[in-house]
Protein backbone atom coordinates (compact mmCIF):
# COMPACT_ATOMS: atom_id res chain seq x y z
CA UNK A 1 0.00 0.00 0.00
CA UNK A 2 1.37 3.41 -1.02
CA UNK A 3 1.08 6.09 1.69
CA UNK A 4 3.37 8.60 -0.02
CA UNK A 5 2.37 12.15 0.88
CA UNK A 6 0.17 11.05 3.78
CA UNK A 7 0.90 12.03 7.38
CA UNK A 8 0.34 9.51 10.15
CA UNK A 9 0.38 10.32 13.88
CA UNK A 10 1.00 7.38 16.23
CA UNK A 11 0.64 7.62 20.00
CA UNK A 12 2.60 5.31 22.29
CA UNK A 13 5.20 5.16 19.52
CA UNK A 14 8.25 4.39 21.66
CA UNK A 15 7.93 0.60 21.61
CA UNK A 16 5.73 -2.41 20.83
CA UNK A 17 2.82 -1.97 18.45
CA UNK A 18 3.38 1.79 18.25
CA UNK A 19 7.00 1.51 17.11
CA UNK A 20 6.12 -1.28 14.67
CA UNK A 21 3.27 0.82 13.25
CA UNK A 22 5.54 3.83 12.76
CA UNK A 23 8.03 1.71 10.85
CA UNK A 24 5.28 0.08 8.74
CA UNK A 25 3.76 3.41 7.72
CA UNK A 26 7.17 4.93 7.05
CA UNK A 27 8.00 1.90 4.93
CA UNK A 28 4.87 2.60 2.90
CA UNK A 29 6.09 6.14 2.21
CA UNK A 30 4.17 8.13 4.83
CA UNK A 31 5.36 10.99 6.95
CA UNK A 32 5.22 9.72 10.54
CA UNK A 33 4.79 11.65 13.78
CA UNK A 34 5.79 9.77 16.91
CA UNK A 35 4.13 10.68 20.21
CA UNK A 36 5.20 9.22 23.55
CA UNK A 37 6.36 10.26 27.01
CA UNK A 38 9.80 8.78 26.30
CA UNK A 39 11.42 11.48 24.20
CA UNK A 40 14.74 9.66 24.01
CA UNK A 41 13.17 6.49 22.57
CA UNK A 42 11.03 8.19 19.92
CA UNK A 43 13.90 10.51 19.02
CA UNK A 44 16.09 7.49 18.29
CA UNK A 45 13.40 5.86 16.14
CA UNK A 46 12.74 9.09 14.25
CA UNK A 47 16.46 9.51 13.50
CA UNK A 48 16.60 5.96 12.15
CA UNK A 49 13.67 6.70 9.81
CA UNK A 50 14.96 10.04 8.59
CA UNK A 51 13.48 13.34 7.40
CA UNK A 52 9.94 11.97 7.08
CA UNK A 53 9.74 11.36 10.83
CA UNK A 54 9.00 13.81 13.63
CA UNK A 55 9.24 12.92 17.32
CA UNK A 56 7.17 14.92 19.80
CA UNK A 57 7.38 14.19 23.52
CA UNK A 58 3.78 14.03 24.71
CA UNK A 59 1.68 12.65 27.54
CA UNK A 60 -1.67 11.76 25.96
CA UNK A 61 -3.36 12.26 29.32
CA UNK A 62 -2.77 16.00 28.86
CA UNK A 63 -5.11 17.79 26.46
CA UNK A 64 -2.75 20.75 26.03
CA UNK A 65 0.18 18.48 25.17
CA UNK A 66 -1.83 16.48 22.63
CA UNK A 67 -3.22 19.61 20.99
CA UNK A 68 0.27 21.13 20.76
CA UNK A 69 1.65 17.89 19.28
CA UNK A 70 -1.08 17.74 16.61
CA UNK A 71 -0.49 21.40 15.75
CA UNK A 72 3.22 20.70 15.39
CA UNK A 73 2.53 17.72 13.15
CA UNK A 74 0.24 19.76 10.89
CA UNK A 75 2.74 22.62 10.77
CA UNK A 76 5.60 20.30 9.80
CA UNK A 77 3.82 18.19 7.20
CA UNK A 78 0.79 20.32 6.22
CA UNK A 79 -1.94 17.95 7.32
CA UNK A 80 -2.88 14.87 9.36
CA UNK A 81 -4.34 11.99 7.37
CA UNK A 82 -4.23 9.14 9.89
CA UNK A 83 -4.31 9.03 13.68
CA UNK A 84 -3.36 5.77 15.39
CA UNK A 85 -4.56 5.80 19.01
CA UNK A 86 -2.20 3.20 20.41
CA UNK A 87 -1.02 4.52 23.79
CA UNK A 88 -2.33 2.44 26.68
CA UNK A 89 -1.35 0.92 30.01
CA UNK A 90 -2.22 -2.32 31.80
CA UNK A 91 -0.72 -1.39 35.16
CA UNK A 92 -1.59 -1.36 37.95
CA UNK A 93 -3.04 -4.87 37.80
CA UNK A 94 -5.02 -5.43 41.00
CA UNK A 95 -8.35 -6.63 42.26
CA UNK A 96 -10.93 -3.86 42.35
CA UNK A 97 -11.32 -4.17 46.12
CA UNK A 98 -7.66 -3.36 46.67
CA UNK A 99 -7.03 -0.98 43.81
CA UNK A 100 -5.42 2.41 44.32
CA UNK A 101 -7.97 5.10 43.32
CA UNK A 102 -5.34 7.49 41.96
CA UNK A 103 -3.60 4.81 39.88
CA UNK A 104 -6.95 3.46 38.63
CA UNK A 105 -7.92 6.96 37.54
CA UNK A 106 -4.55 7.51 35.87
CA UNK A 107 -5.13 4.44 33.72
CA UNK A 108 -8.37 6.00 32.49
CA UNK A 109 -6.57 9.28 31.82
CA UNK A 110 -4.28 7.43 29.40
CA UNK A 111 -6.45 4.65 27.97
CA UNK A 112 -9.67 6.62 27.50
CA UNK A 113 -9.04 10.34 27.81
CA UNK A 114 -5.83 9.97 25.83
CA UNK A 115 -7.82 8.58 22.89
CA UNK A 116 -10.42 11.33 23.26
CA UNK A 117 -7.70 13.99 23.26
CA UNK A 118 -6.24 12.58 20.04
CA UNK A 119 -9.62 12.45 18.33
CA UNK A 120 -10.61 15.90 19.55
CA UNK A 121 -7.40 17.46 18.25
CA UNK A 122 -7.09 15.61 14.93
CA UNK A 123 -10.66 15.32 13.63
CA UNK A 124 -11.25 19.07 13.04
CA UNK A 125 -8.00 19.17 11.06
CA UNK A 126 -9.05 16.16 9.04
CA UNK A 127 -12.44 17.70 8.28
CA UNK A 128 -10.74 20.82 6.92
CA UNK A 129 -8.79 18.65 4.47
CA UNK A 130 -11.78 16.57 3.38
CA UNK A 131 -11.39 13.50 5.57
CA UNK A 132 -9.03 11.13 7.29
CA UNK A 133 -8.73 7.87 9.19
CA UNK A 134 -8.85 7.39 12.98
CA UNK A 135 -7.63 3.97 14.12
CA UNK A 136 -7.84 2.84 17.72
CA UNK A 137 -5.95 -0.13 19.11
CA UNK A 138 -8.61 -1.92 21.14
CA UNK A 139 -8.70 -5.21 23.00
CA UNK A 140 -10.80 -8.28 23.56
CA UNK A 141 -10.84 -7.03 27.17
CA UNK A 142 -13.44 -4.51 26.00
CA UNK A 143 -15.91 -7.39 25.80
CA UNK A 144 -14.57 -9.97 28.24
CA UNK A 145 -13.98 -9.14 31.92
CA UNK A 146 -10.79 -10.44 33.49
CA UNK A 147 -9.72 -10.50 37.12
CA UNK A 148 -7.39 -7.68 38.10
CA UNK A 149 -8.13 -5.71 34.96
CA UNK A 150 -11.17 -3.64 35.93
CA UNK A 151 -9.43 -0.43 34.84
CA UNK A 152 -8.25 -1.91 31.54
CA UNK A 153 -11.48 -3.71 30.60
CA UNK A 154 -13.64 -0.70 31.44
CA UNK A 155 -11.44 1.82 29.65
CA UNK A 156 -11.15 -0.33 26.52
CA UNK A 157 -14.93 -0.86 26.47
CA UNK A 158 -15.42 2.90 26.66
CA UNK A 159 -12.92 3.51 23.85
CA UNK A 160 -14.69 0.95 21.67
CA UNK A 161 -17.98 2.80 22.08
CA UNK A 162 -16.34 6.20 21.57
CA UNK A 163 -14.94 5.03 18.24
CA UNK A 164 -18.41 3.92 17.22
CA UNK A 165 -19.75 7.33 18.21
CA UNK A 166 -17.08 9.06 16.14
CA UNK A 167 -18.08 7.01 13.11
CA UNK A 168 -21.73 7.95 13.56
CA UNK A 169 -20.91 11.64 13.88
CA UNK A 170 -18.22 12.05 11.24
CA UNK A 171 -18.58 9.40 8.53
CA UNK A 172 -20.44 11.82 6.26
CA UNK A 173 -17.52 14.23 6.58
CA UNK A 174 -15.11 11.59 5.26
CA UNK A 175 -13.74 10.48 8.61
CA UNK A 176 -13.07 6.73 8.72
CA UNK A 177 -13.16 5.45 12.32
CA UNK A 178 -12.49 1.82 13.25
CA UNK A 179 -10.89 -0.31 15.93
CA UNK A 180 -8.25 -3.03 15.76
CA UNK A 181 -8.48 -5.83 18.31
CA UNK A 182 -5.04 -7.43 17.90
CA UNK A 183 -5.26 -10.26 20.41
CA UNK A 184 -2.24 -10.86 22.61
CA UNK A 185 0.97 -9.34 21.26
CA UNK A 186 4.59 -9.98 22.27
CA UNK A 187 5.26 -6.58 23.88
CA UNK A 188 6.40 -5.23 27.23
CA UNK A 189 2.76 -5.18 28.34
CA UNK A 190 2.70 -8.98 28.17
CA UNK A 191 5.76 -9.10 30.42
CA UNK A 192 3.89 -6.98 32.96
CA UNK A 193 0.88 -9.28 32.70
CA UNK A 194 3.07 -12.36 33.08
CA UNK A 195 4.74 -11.02 36.22
CA UNK A 196 1.37 -10.26 37.82
CA UNK A 197 0.34 -13.92 37.87
CA UNK A 198 -3.30 -12.79 37.73
CA UNK A 199 -5.97 -14.33 35.41
CA UNK A 200 -5.43 -16.81 32.53
CA UNK A 201 -3.62 -14.35 30.26
CA UNK A 202 -0.64 -14.32 32.64
CA UNK A 203 -0.31 -18.09 32.20
CA UNK A 204 0.25 -17.83 28.43
CA UNK A 205 3.67 -18.59 26.99
CA UNK A 206 5.64 -15.98 25.04
CA UNK A 207 5.29 -18.11 21.91
CA UNK A 208 1.49 -17.80 22.20
CA UNK A 209 1.63 -14.08 21.38
CA UNK A 210 1.80 -12.63 17.87
CA UNK A 211 4.71 -10.33 16.88
CA UNK A 212 4.11 -6.52 16.96
CA UNK A 213 4.53 -6.18 13.22
CA UNK A 214 1.31 -8.14 12.64
CA UNK A 215 -0.99 -5.51 14.16
CA UNK A 216 1.20 -2.85 12.54
CA UNK A 217 0.55 -4.35 9.11
CA UNK A 218 -3.15 -4.64 9.96
CA UNK A 219 -3.29 -0.93 10.84
CA UNK A 220 -1.75 -0.11 7.47
CA UNK A 221 -4.32 -2.32 5.72
CA UNK A 222 -7.13 -0.62 7.65
CA UNK A 223 -6.27 2.65 5.90
CA UNK A 224 -7.28 1.10 2.57
CA UNK A 225 -10.76 0.76 1.05
CA UNK A 226 -10.45 -2.99 1.66
CA UNK A 227 -11.31 -2.31 5.32
CA UNK A 228 -14.36 -0.13 4.61
CA UNK A 229 -16.71 -2.96 5.57
CA UNK A 230 -15.47 -2.52 9.16
CA UNK A 231 -15.98 1.24 9.48
CA UNK A 232 -17.44 2.04 12.88
CA UNK A 233 -16.68 -1.48 14.00
CA UNK A 234 -13.84 -3.75 15.07
CA UNK A 235 -11.26 -5.65 13.06
CA UNK A 236 -10.42 -8.90 14.88
CA UNK A 237 -6.89 -9.95 14.07
CA UNK A 238 -7.43 -13.46 15.41
CA UNK A 239 -9.95 -14.02 12.59
CA UNK A 240 -8.26 -16.18 9.90
CA UNK A 241 -10.17 -14.34 7.17
CA UNK A 242 -8.78 -10.99 8.36
CA UNK A 243 -5.27 -12.37 8.57
CA UNK A 244 -5.57 -13.63 5.02
CA UNK A 245 -6.69 -10.21 3.77
CA UNK A 246 -3.81 -8.52 5.57
CA UNK A 247 -1.38 -11.13 4.26
CA UNK A 248 -0.39 -12.61 7.62
CA UNK A 249 0.26 -16.19 8.67
CA UNK A 250 -2.41 -18.51 10.04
Amino acid sequence: MDMTGKTVVVTGASRGIGEAAVRAFAGAGANVVLLARSGEAIGRIAREIGDKALAVTCDVASWSQVKAAMDQAAWRFGRIDVLVNNAGVIEPISMLRGSDPAAWSRAFDINLKGVYHGMRAAVPMMREKGGGTVLTVGSGAAHNPLEGWSHYCASKAAVHMMTKALHKEEARAGIRALTLSPGTVATEMQREIKSSGVNPVSAMQWSDHIPPDWPARALLWMCSPAADAYLGDEVLLNDPAIRAQVGLGA
